[in-house]
């Protein structure tokens, strides 16, 4: 694959509501990225969102990864839809960024796996809150060492969610969301968990609860602990029945020097010496940065910050969560092995 100019030429796959937000993350990445095309069922979604851009529209994503000049492709498809997408796109030789969550299943996730490693082609999971500056901050500061081995974890994603029964559409249905908020919303948290903790998932224990919106088939609130296999405790509260009290951390680290603290717009710091620190950032659009990221990644032959490899590592947490929930005991978290995909 040739890159011309020095911009990719993406092809938006599904025109629905979070695709707003990737088409204007393109539009702020001009010097890096090209929206070329956008396919979706729904010829007015398709050509609302070209429109913006001056792309050209397709019916059907198959149709659109026939297409040279395309050369990737970011999937913003209704969950159940995102595993053939990704596997099309692939054999089709597009890199790839991926909306959450990556994929539905352990069976699913070996697919994925066994498809990306056989095209060569480079997938990004779009977990945008990575790109939020107190969180890279953060990470920026836990690999200086600033508060030495990390020992606690905590992240929070809640909120009142006004969906009703006409509203909701597919996240209505496990068989379409692929269980309820906790693999919507509460993938969130748990990405951020993940990339904080700096381990691999081993076990999940985790309590699911439906208090408000009773109509639909999953949980409207989810409360997981997760063990990582260097030692890391990580625990999460997510919910679209209510929203936090307001001393609620989005996000906190505690180590063996210290503690980090975040409310989602600063992020301060208190250490054992007494050295403390409180800072502010300026609003960042999460998505353009993120794309930023990915158009980087590809032009430059770097790793996006999570790949497959730590999707299906949030998506284990979340399908061990699932099962803990059901028998009422620590669930392993089991991952896609080399073995298993060669």
């Amino acid at each position: 694959m040739t890159i011309k100019d020095g911009r990719i030429r993406v092809g938006l796959i599904g025109a629905g509501g979070i695709a707003g937000a990737h088409v204007k993350g393109y539009l702020a990445n001009p010097d890096t990225t090209i929206l070329t095309a956008v396919a979706d069922p729904i010829p007015e979604n398709a050509e609302r969102r070209a429109a913006l851009a001056g792309a050209r529209t397709y019916s059907s994503y198959l149709d659109m990864l026939a297409d040279e000049e395309i050369d990737a492709v970011d999937i913003c498809l209704p969950h159940h839809l995102h595993k053939d997408a990704i596997v099309a796109a692939a054999a089709a030789g597009k890199h790839i960024l991926c909306e959450k969550p990556l994929c539905l299943s352990e069976e699913e996730a070996v697919e994925v796996e066994r498809a990306i490693r056989a095209a060569g082609v480079t997938l990004m999971c779009a977990h945008n809150q990575l790109f939020s500056p107190p969180v890279a901050k953060a990470l920026e500061l836990l690999e200086s060492g600033l508060i030495g081995t990390v020992y606690e974890v905590r992240t929070t994603d809640s909120f009142f969610n006004d969906f009703n029964p006409e509203t909701m559409g597919w996240r209505a249905s496990a068989a379409t969301s692929g269980g309820g908020e906790l693999i919507d919303t509460g993938y969130h948290p748990t990405y951020l968990m993940l990339q904080l903790a700096g381990g691999a998932p081993v076990e999940v224990t985790a309590m699911l609860s439906t208090h408000r919106l009773k109509f639909m088939e999953g949980e409207d609130s989810a409360q997981v602990l997760v063990r990582f296999d260097n030692g890391v405790l990580g625990s999460l509260v997510t919910s679209w029945a209510y929203a936090s009290s307001t001393n609620t951390e989005r996000f906190s680290v505690v180590g063996e020097l210290g503690s980090m603290f975040s409310d989602g717009t600063s992020l301060s710091y208190t250490l054992r010496t007494g050295e403390k620190a409180s800072m502010e950032f300026p609003p960042v659009e999460e998505f353009a940065a993120e794309i930023g990221h990915f158009a980087r990644s590809i032009l430059n032959g770097t790793r996006p910050i999570h790949t497959e490899k730590e999707g299906i590592e949030v998506l284990g947490i979340i399908l061990a969560a699932y099962e803990s929930a059901r028998s009422h005991s620590f669930a392993p978290v089991r991952s896609v092995s080399a073995a298993t995909v060669a």
